[in-house]
């Protein structure tokens, strides 16, 4: 088996907004009488999931219309949030880091992002309680809409900042560069957060050198574009900066150009620390498992190469050594969790 089932399971990059059943996005269509461009699940399928190989970004983006749009009101937001939690726990994931954007979220039903902030914690706090799960809650600024609205998102995510582990920057970073949410970062670290950022994705090595000293992230998220520079390499590896990679995602929007381009191995071959992850897998009709039993053997990694990548999630965790342990202590595994 791909994965090991005595060490713990644990996915970093998941998009809480990417990640909604598409039943439920029929189930609160329906309710709502919204214009669906379908109303059974097999119809809708393709309105809102990847069903080609390859769309790419632009197809692959558009698939998030009705992902927001079903979020009619604070209930909404939470039962979504509390099916992410669920689906984690039954795919056997032990911490699950989900992150999201309370304007993203917001925007097509003009709700207030703080009360989608709170709504979110809601519906996180009672799938916690219910599965006996572990997890993280990360905040999204995302770039597309510029600074003014990442600094109202920030305030939003700041009203509930001791129930957030960590911040994220994503969104268009080609148009709109990071140097230009410095103080917005700032802030999050003056919080207490742990900072991932969205880089070397849709833009080049120099994006990923800005998050990693202009920005201070202790992991980033995607940053294949880390493979065409190897003194940046060296420095992700003498730095101990994790890598969130996402394979199905990163062919879905021809980030590259199929697996076997994937610089995964060349990551786990260095010694970085990159993990699998999901990304959005409402969209990408995947799951953990699909990662790591069929993205990853087709990206050319060993069995030992997926176990490692399967430690690595443990530890560039945003958790405490001694969270880390008992996650180890659960599963009985041995090893000591690492800083």
């Amino acid at each position: 088996m791909p994965i090991d089932p005595h060490y713990p399971l644990v996915e970093l990059h998941r998009h809480l907004d990417g990640a909604v059943r598409l039943e439920t996005i029929l189930d609160l269509g329906l309710k709502y009488n919204l214009p669906l461009p379908a109303r059974d699940l097999e119809g809708l399928r393709p309105y809102v999931q990847v069903t080609g190989q390859k769309p790419g970004v632009l197809a692959f983006l558009e698939k998030f219309e009705w992902f927001t749009k079903i979020l009619v009101n604070y209930d909404a937001v939470r039962r979504v949030a509390w099916e992410n939690v669920a689906d984690a726990a039954h795919e056997g994931i032990d911490h699950i880091e989900l992150r999201f954007s309370p304007w993203f979220m917001a925007e097509a039903n003009q709700l207030d992002p703080a009360g989608v902030v709170e709504a979110v914690i809601d519906g996180v706090t009672a799938a916690r309680r219910d599965f006996n799960i572990s997890v993280g809650l990360i905040g999204i600024l995302s770039r597309t809409y510029g600074p003014q609205i990442a600094s109202q998102e920030l305030n939003a995510l700041l009203q509930f900042k001791t129930r957030l582990v960590g911040l994220d920057l994503a969104g268009d970073e080609a148009h709109w560069p990071g140097d230009l949410f410095v103080e917005h970062i700032h802030q999050a670290r003056s919080a207490g957060w742990q900072i991932t950022i969205h880089a070397g994705e849709s833009a080049g090595a120099p994006s990923i050198w800005q998050a990693v000293h202009h920005l201070g992230a202790s992991r980033l998220g995607h940053a294949v574009r880390a493979i065409d520079d190897p003194v940046l390499m060296d420095e992700l590896l003498r730095s101990g900066i994790g890598i969130e990679s996402n394979l199905t995602s990163n062919v879905q929007t021809s980030t590259v150009a199929d697996y076997a381009s994937h610089p995964l191995r060349a990551f786990l071959e260095r010694g970085l620390l990159a993990s699998l992850n999901t990304d959005d897998p409402g969209i990408s009709g995947i799951d953990l498992h699909y990662e790591y039993e069929v993205a990853a053997p087709a990206a050319g990694l060993s069995p030992a190469q997926i176990s490692q990548a399967q430690r690595n999630a443990l530890q560039t965790a945003f958790l405490s050594p001694d969270e880390k342990q008992r996650l180890l202590d659960q599963k009985g595994s041995v090893s000591h969790a690492s800083n």
